[in-house]
């Protein structure tokens, strides 16, 4: 399964909007922030492999 990175565009409450990265005039995807790991906000990027969700580390 390929990763795909998605950035947290925005924080609506119990769900984030998901902006993908290497597609980004593609409509943002709404996941419920219970799904996500904990610590997310906006700005942050995420990896989507396997059915999950993990922090990428930016340094």
């Amino acid at each position: 399964m390929e990763a795909i990175i998605y950035e947290v565009e925005q924080i609506d409450g119990d769900y984030a909007h998901l902006r993908q990265v290497e597609k980004p005039e593609e409509e943002n995807k709404l996941v419920a922030r219970a799904l996500l790991p904990e610590g997310i906000k906006e700005g942050i990027r995420l990896k989507y492999e396997w059915l999950e969700y993990h922090l990428i580390d930016m340094e």
